[in-house]
C-alpha cells in the first residue's frame, strides 16, 4: 500500500462515516420536525378544547355514511329518516379482540374497524425469550378502512357467533367481520391465515353498493425489534433503520421521510408497498401491479425510545374502477436473505439495495447474497460465524495477494533507484520535460514500469472495498448474524463486542467499552506503519502511519464486530504478508552484496598478482 493508495482508502472511509453521519443527521430533522408538529397540534388542541364537539357513538356515527351506501332512489330527506328509525332497530355489537397465531406470527385482531392492533414476530426472540411487537401504536393499529372519505376504523363490525377469542392456526383459517350500515348494505373482510405462511390474506367485499375509492389505513406505524445504543454514536450505533419500502416496478426503492410525502402519486404501477425496521418488514402485497398511491407521514410513537428515528403513518388509496371487491396480502418478513428472496418480488433489496445509475442495484445485490451464502456454507462445515468470517477474509486476501505482490516488488525496484532519480531532479531542476524524459529512460533502462506500482496498489483496494462494505451491509443487517456468538466475550457477532457497559464513549463506544476496536487500531497501525517505511518525509510518514488508525477507530462505533473481526484478520495477513516479502528480499540483497564482495575479492587479488 503506497501513499496514494492510502490516501484514496482515507478519502473513502471518511466519506462513508460523512454519509453515514449525514443519514442520521436526517433522522434527527425528521424527528424534530415530528416533535414540533406534534407539539403544534397539542397547543392547538387545548386552545379549541371547548369548542370540540363529543365523539359520536358507533351507533350515531352511522349517520356519517356516504351517499353510495344508500339506495339512490330516496330523497335525502327519507334517507335521514330512514337512518333515525333504523338505528334503532340496529342491535349493538359487543366489542371482542380476537388473537391468531401462527408458526411466524401472532396477531391481535379488533372489530372495532376489523383492524390489526398487535403484530408478534417469532422469529425475533430477545434475550429474556420474548418475542417483539411490532406495531408501534397498538391502539392506531394497521389495515384500517376508509370508503369514500368515510373512515370506518372507529366502527363496530360483527363477527359470526361463537368466534373464539383466541385461534391457532393449524389448517387453513378464516376469520370474518361485517359492518352494515342501517340501510342494508354492507363492507365485508375477509383474513385468511395458513400454518406457515407468513401473509395475512384479505379479501373485502362490497355488498348493496360499489365504492368509488378506497384508503387503506396502516396508522400505528412500526417498532424497533432491537435495542438502541446508550450513547451517542454515528449512524445509530450498530445500524437501525426506520424506512418507507415499496416496490414500483422499476426497483425497490427505501425512503427515510422527513415529514410527509407521497409516492406514485402520478404515474406508475405499485408492487407492494410498507415499511422495515433493522430485522424485519412488513408489506401490503398487491396480486398483480396497483395504481395505488402511498402516503407517508413521518410520526414519534408514545414510548418510543429517544434514539428512535421515529416511524411513519402509512396509507395506500386508489380507485376502485367499478369493482366490488378488494383483495391484497399483508405480509411480515423477517429479514432472512434466502426466505424472502425465494417470493422473487425483490424483498431482498430491503436489506441491501445500490445505486442504480452504476449497475449496483444488481451486482452490489448480487455481491451482498454471494458473500452471505458463503458466510452460511463456512457455518455448514464448521458451526460459528466467526470462523467463516475469518475464512472469507484469507479467501479475499489470497485473491488479492499476487496484486499486491507485484506493487511490492514494483516499489522495492523504484527505491532502489532513488539515488539516481534524484541527481536527475536535481540535474534538470529547470527542465521538467528533460527530467521527466531521464526519469522514464531509467526507468525502461531498469525494465521498470512506473504504471504497475499505481496498479498494484488500488486494484488490491478496489477490489476490497466493495466486500468489505459488501461485509458491512451483510453483517449489520442480515438476520442470519443476529445473536451469534464467536469465542469468550464476542457474544453477538452483529453488534459491538462490549465487555463492560458502565462506561460509554460517545461516538466511540456508545454501548460501552469493547476490545475488538482497539486490537484493529493498534494492527492498523503496524500494517501503516510498514507500508510507509518507504516514505522519506518523516513528519509526512509520521501522519500517515497515525491518521488511518484513528479513522479507522472513529469508524468502528458502527461496526458489528464481524467486521471489526474482518479488519483484524486483514491486517494481520498484510502485516505477515510484508514481513515475509520484506525478508525474502532481506535475503535476496545479502546474497547479491556476498556476490559482489566475492567480485571484489578476486579482483584484489588480481590486481595484486600483476
Amino acid at each position: 500500500m503506497n501513499k496514494n493508495t492510502l490516501i484514496g482508502l482515507i478519502l473513502l472511509v471518511g466519506l462513508f462515516i460523512w454519509s453515514m453521519s449525514l443519514s442520521t443527521n436526517r433522522a434527527k430533522e425528521a424527528q424534530a420536525v415530528a416533535a414540533q408538529k406534534a407539539k403544534t397540534e397539542q397547543s392547538e388542541n387545548q386552545r379549541s378544547g371547548a369548542l370540540r364537539t363529543p365523539e359520536l357513538s358507533p351507533l350515531d356515527s352511522a349517520n356519517l355514511v356516504p351517499a353510495t351506501l344508500a339506495p339512490a332512489a330516496k330523497t335525502p330527506e327519507v334517507a335521514a329518516d330512514s337512518v333515525k328509525d333504523s338505528s334503532v332497530a340496529l342491535a349493538p355489537i359487543a366489542r371482542q379482540k380476537i388473537k391468531v397465531e401462527t408458526e411466524h406470527f401472532t396477531a391481535v385482531f379488533d372489530n372495532r374497524g376489523a383492524k390489526i392492533t398487535s403484530v408478534v414476530v417469532k422469529a425475533l426472540k430477545d434475550s429474556a425469550g420474548n418475542y417483539p411487537e411490532i406495531i408501534a401504536d397498538t391502539t392506531l393499529g394497521a389495515l384500517a378502512l376508509k370508503v369514500d372519505g368515510v373512515d370506518l376504523s372507529e366502527q363496530m363490525f360483527s363477527v359470526p357467533e361463537n368466534t373464539p377469542d383466541f385461534i391457532r392456526v393449524e389448517r387453513d383459517t378464516a376469520l370474518s367481520f361485517t359492518f352494515q350500515d342501517p340501510n342494508g348494505n354492507k363492507i365485508i373482510r375477509h383474513f385468511a391465515f395458513t400454518p406457515k405462511g407468513v401473509s395475512i390474506q384479505q379479501k373485502i367485499f362490497f355488498e348493496g353498493f360499489k365504492p368509488n375509492d378506497y384508503e387503506l389505513l396502516w396508522l400505528g406505524g412500526m417498532k424497533e425489534t432491537e435495542e438502541f445504543p446508550k450513547g451517542k454514536s454515528f449512524g445509530g450505533g450498530s445500524y437501525f433503520f426506520s424506512e418507507v419500502v415499496f416496490n414500483d416496478m422499476v426497483g425497490v426503492e427505501r425512503e427515510t421521510v422527513r415529514d410527509r410525502e407521497k409516492f406514485n402519486a402520478e404515474t406508475g404501477k405499485m408492487l407492494w408497498a410498507g415499511m422495515r425496521r433493522k430485522y424485519v418488514a412488513a408489506v401490503i402485497k398487491f396480486p398483480e401491479a396497483s395504481e395505488a398511491t402511498l402516503l407517508a407521514e413521518h410520526f414519534t410513537a408514545r414510548g418510543s425510545d429517544s434514539k428512535d428515528p421515529g416511524t411513519y403513518k402509512l396509507t395506500v388509496s386508489d380507485n376502485m374502477n367499478g369493482a366490488n371487491s378488494l383483495a391484497f396480502d399483508f405480509m411480515i418478513l423477517p429479514l432472512n436473505w434466502q426466505d424472502i428472496k425465494s417470493f422473487d418480488l425483490g424483498f431482498e433489496k430491503i436489506i441491501v439495495s445500490g445505486w442504480s445509475w452504476c449497475g449496483a442495484d444488481v451486482w452490489f445485490v448480487a455481491l451482498c447474497g454471494f458473500l452471505l451464502w458463503l458466510l452460511k456454507f463456512f457455518y455448514s462445515i464448521i458451526p460459528n460465524y466467526g470462523v467463516g468470517i475469518i475464512l472469507i477474509t484469507i479467501l479475499v486476501r489470497m485473491i488479492t495477494t499476487p496484486l499486491t505482490l507485484k506493487q511490492l516488488r514494483s516499489t522495492s525496484a523504484m527505491s532502489k533507484l532513488k539515488p539516481e532519480i534524484d541527481a536527475i531532479n536535481v540535474k534538470y531542476r529547470s527542465d521538467p520535460q528533460k527530467k521527466q524524459a531521464a526519469i522514464l529512460e531509467l526507468y525502461t533502462k531498469n525494465h521498470i514500469n512506473p504504471m504497475a506500482s499505481c496498479t498494484g496498489g488500488c486494484l488490491p483496494m478496489l477490489i476490497q472495498m466493495p466486500i468489505f462494505f459488501a461485509l458491512f451491509m451483510v453483517f449489520g443487517r442480515a438476520i442470519e448474524l443476529r445473536g451469534m456468538p464467536f469465542i469468550g466475550w464476542i457474544t453477538d457477532l452483529s453488534r459491538s463486542d462490549v465487555i463492560w457497559n458502565g462506561i460509554t464513549i460517545p461516538f466511540i463506544m456508545p454501548d460501552g467499552i469493547a476490545i475488538l476496536p482497539i486490537v484493529m487500531v493498534f494492527t492498523t497501525y503496524f500494517q501503516t506503519k510498514q507500508s510507509m517505511s518507504s516514505m522519506t518525509d518523516p513528519a509526512q510518514q509520521k501522519m500517515m502511519v497515525w491518521m488511518m488508525p484513528i479513522m479507522m477507530f472513529l469508524f468502528s462505533a458502527v461496526m458489528p464486530s464481524g467486521l471489526v473481526l474482518y479488519w483484524i484478520i486483514s491486517n494481520l495477513w498484510g502485516i505477515g504478508q510484508y514481513a515475509l516479502v520484506n525478508r525474502a528480499r532481506r535475503k535476496a540483497n545479502e546474497l547479491e552484496s556476498g556476490k559482489l564482495k566475492g567480485k571484489n575479492v578476486q579482483d584484489a587479488v588480481i590486481v595484486k598478482k600483476k
